[in-house]
């Protein structure tokens, strides 16, 4: 029942619907960072002060954060074709809200709720793997979190781009357009998510994200190694932006706009995880998370070079973000394996860890920045790389010696072994 459940989902999981899928998660993540190239002009049109300004960011986080892990658990317990969309119209409200927004109060309220509705991107992802045949389920989850990706990438030239002729207010209120016409997209074509047992209450749901964290070996592993390669993504993303505004004796001087169309470079390498995807769904997931750890391990080396030379550094950004996607996506498809129920709350254990590395990213590349300028920024980043790829080391060879990866009692374990599969595809 169970393999013909999984090929009527399956056929309904078509290239217009992922594409659906990769441009929902893209433009709900989108919303957390249309406003973080603007704050300045957010500051002289409320008047308030930079440092005032700056809370907008972290409101964002803040209702992110809360909506990882109140709202994406219920992913397992609502149909998902009408919880997305229902988050898509609270972030078209809010984004709109926030364009029209009178004060900084107002704005601040309406941020938060932003970050609260963004979450929708982490109910996508599960959705997606929960509808994918075994066999194709790494490339689809690589393709709608490349979208994902796309999307944090993307927002902060198209967000630039916009207000160089309408202000951030416009760049809000195209925001808001865009999710409506996302959640009628999705509403229309979105195919049936399926339901959580109906005795489980919103609690209970809760409470059992501790349980699988306790339950789960590779979960708790791959939380960890998440964390490790958000805060190198979030350090770069966040101190690039003083490299190329030629702070502490940078020998950048670009634009806005110009330092913008550098997350072009990161778009090139994101593209690349639909690769990885493969590779997994192929029962290479040991050896590729090895892979795109000693890629990451590897472009340190081009993005110190880079802090000196503009191609150097195109190049650096290509390569690390290709490896960071790569990691991403090798850790969702270990964790997804685990319990194809319960995918929307390993989701949410995974991205709270995943999102905490950013934010301990951000806050430290700031400092070193401003300590010692890029090089220690890259010297920091080499260093939770090395701490990253030991740990992945340590797991893979604890579990080597175990003999096999631990296999949940599962309808999806059972399939995969009967195609053959290596077991140690499923774990770490």
């Amino acid at each position: 029942m169970t393999s013909s459940v999984t090929a009527r989902a399956g056929a309904q999981l078509t290239r217009a619907v992922i594409l659906i899928f990769a441009v929902t998660a893209g433009t709900s993540a989108a919303g957390l960072y249309y406003l973080q190239p603007l704050l300045h002009d957010v500051a002289a049109d409320l008047r308030i002060s930079t440092a005032t300004a700056a809370l907008l960011v972290s409101a964002a986080q803040v209702g992110y954060l809360a909506g990882l892990a109140l709202l994406v658990p219920l992913g397992d317990f609502l149909e998902r074709r009408r919880m997305v969309p229902a988050l898509i119209l609270a972030s078209f409200v809010a984004l709109a809200v926030s364009a029209a927004a009178p004060n900084f109060a107002v704005l601040l309220a309406t941020t938060f709720a932003t970050g609260v509705a963004a979450s929708a991107a982490q109910v996508v992802v599960p959705w997606s793997s929960s509808l994918a045949e075994p066999e194709r389920r790494g490339e689809v989850v690589g393709t709608v979190m490349s979208g994902l990706l796309l999307g944090i990438l993307l927002s902060r030239l198209l967000s630039g781009t916009i207000a160089e002729f309408g202000g951030w207010r416009t760049v809000l209120l195209v925001a808001s357009g865009i999710q409506l016409l996302m959640a009628l997209a999705l509403y229309l074509k979105g195919p049936a998510g399926g339901q959580a047992a109906a005795e489980e209450s919103y609690p209970e749901v809760l409470v059992s994200i501790l349980t699988l964290i306790r339950r789960h070996p590779v979960l708790r592993q791959r939380m960890i190694l998440g964390f490790f390669a958000m805060a190198c993504f979030s350090a770069v993303w966040t101190a690039i932006a003083f490299l190329l505004a030629g702070s502490h004796g940078s020998p950048f001087h670009f634009s806005e706009f110009s330092i913008g169309l550098f997350s072009l470079a990161g778009v090139a390498g994101a593209l690349g995880a639909p690769v990885v995807g493969r590779l997994a769904d192929r029962g290479y997931l040991r050896i590729v998370t090895t892979l795109v750890w000693i890629v990451v391990l590897g472009s340190w080396g081009l993005l110190a070079w880079g802090g000196h030379n503009v191609i150097a550094l195109v190049v650096a950004l290509l390569v690390f973000d290709f490896g960071i996607q790569g990691i991403q996506l090798s850790n969702q498809s270990a964790i997804y394996a685990l319990d194809p129920a319960a995918r929307s709350r390993l989701t949410t254990a995974y991205m709270v860890m995943y999102f905490l590395g950013g934010v301990a990213g951000s806050v430290t590349a700031g400092a070193a920045y401003q300590a010692g300028g890029w090089a220690l920024v890259c010297e920091i980043g080499l260093g939770a790389t090395v701490a990253g790829l030991l740990l992945w080391t340590v797991f893979a060879v604890r579990a080597r010696w175990q003999g096999s990866m631990e296999l949940e009692d599962s309808d999806e374990s059972v399939e995969l072994v009967a195609e053959n599969r290596p077991a140690m595809a499923l774990g770490i």
